[in-house]
């Protein structure tokens, strides 16, 4: 489908499934490489990462664990700029390799706020990979190791992305239309 209506708004197809897929398959790799034998803990934020995150460790060809928490800064549209963390971590990362699996950066506070919080635990390292990166939005310096995309500063949904909990459930990626 081209365009899908989710509650209120309209959305245009802006990244099919197969282009998904295929920058997915490229970070796996990457973190494939790198943390081989390392037996990373993926960390995928709820509720947005969970399609992403299942994608992404069936590419994930090493010795590795997974384990979710939720974060929650947005409502409607529009981030609230407050980050309320709703389910914390109940995974022992001390000494670990972490992988934060994220399905999209924005302002990049809410990751700021999470790895500060991850190195209380004292992981070996910390490294982010994220399905969607919105450069021209972020507000803090933050390095994304494993990105899958870059995106302009439009609202989106699908691919694991809601509008006020719907539209997660579509295989591509879509784009707000503005009326």
């Amino acid at each position: 489908m081209d365009k899908i209506q989710v509650k209120d708004k309209t959305f245009t197809v802006s990244i099919p499934e197969a282009d998904i897929l295929k920058e997915v398959k490229r970070v796996a790799a990457e973190i494939n490489r790198d943390l081989e034998g390392r037996n990373p803990l993926f960390l995928a934020v709820l509720n947005g990462s969970f399609i992403f995150a299942a994608d992404l460790l069936r590419e994930v060809t090493i010795p590795c664990e997974i384990s979710f928490v939720k974060l929650a800064s947005y409502e409607g549209v529009f981030s609230t700029g407050e980050i309320r963390e709703v389910i914390g971590l109940n995974t022992d990362i001390t000494g670990r390799a972490v992988v934060i699996v994220e399905d999209i950066i924005d302002s990049g506070l809410t990751m700021v706020h999470m790895i500060e919080t991850l190195k209380k635990h004292n992981p070996s390292s910390i490294d982010v990979c994220s399905l969607l990166v919105k450069p021209g939005n972020l507000k803090v310096n933050l390095d994304v190791k494993y990105k899958c995309l870059e995106i302009p500063n439009d609202f989106i949904v699908g691919y694991g992305l809601d509008y006020d909990g719907f539209g997660r459930n579509t295989r591509s990626i879509y784009t707000i239309v503005e009326e």
